[in-house]
């Protein structure tokens, strides 16, 4: 059977932003056991007291916070270079036949210089060509009979390297979208490969997730 306290974990774990304000005793209980009355009393399908919803509340246990872990720590004070790229346009295209073979042409292009920003990403429906703006007309040329979904410019990246053993720390990316939202920045797309996590944002947003991700860095 589910007790108050389930229902107090639920909610919790689905909004992270609380639940670490919930450690961080920045938050007030009795307010938040208020506003938590309607979604329990729902969830049990019974009436529930604010007052039994804040001793669950104070009883609540939330796991340690990620940023105090050793291993957190250190992956935070090695992270590499910010890079920040600008000039960029994104291609969505629906997924076809002929996508891979117009797609192989576009690289021929790209390979010719090597200071060319690129990224490519196929889905299960679609695929992204992230490129220097410069090349827009080309790829517009080789990708004429494809659909178009989207096509967006004036959009900046900005990439961090991180270190090796990245992928063995829960959380990290956490770290960086938490940041990202509190400063009010909306992500275009996010890239990442083994070592590097790159963010795609349009160009009146650059300046404030460069500092976002600074803080993280610092």
């Amino acid at each position: 059977m589910k007790t108050i306290s389930n229902c107090v974990e639920d909610i919790l774990i689905t909004q992270p932003y609380l639940e670490e304000a919930l450690s961080r005793n920045i938050i007030n209980f009795s307010a938040l056991a208020v506003e938590l009355t309607e979604p329990i009393s729902k969830m049990l399908k019974k009436e529930v007291k604010p007052g039994a919803i804040m001793m669950a509340l104070r009883r609540y246990n939330p796991p340690p916070a990620l940023g105090n872990s050793l291993k957190m720590k250190r992956v935070i004070q090695n992270l590499g270079d910010i890079t920040v790229r600008s000039n960029l346009t994104d291609f969505t295209v629906k997924n076809s036949a002929t996508l891979i073979d117009n797609h192989a042409k576009i690289l021929e292009r790209i390979n010719q210089e090597d200071k060319l920003f690129y990224t490519f990403t196929r889905g299960i429906h679609e695929s992204n060509i992230i490129v220097s703006s410069s090349l827009n007309d080309f790829v517009n040329e080789h990708l004429k009979n494809e659909y178009f979904i989207v096509v967006q410019d004036n959009l900046s990246a900005i990439s961090i390297n991180l270190p090796q053993d990245n992928s063995k720390i829960a959380g990290l990316y956490y770290h960086f979208f938490k940041r990202l939202a509190w400063e009010g920045v909306v992500l275009y797309e996010v890239i990442s490969t083994t070592n590097e996590f790159t963010i795609l944002v349009e160009d009146e947003f650059v300046d404030k997730a460069f500092t976002a991700i600074k803080k993280v860095k610092s």
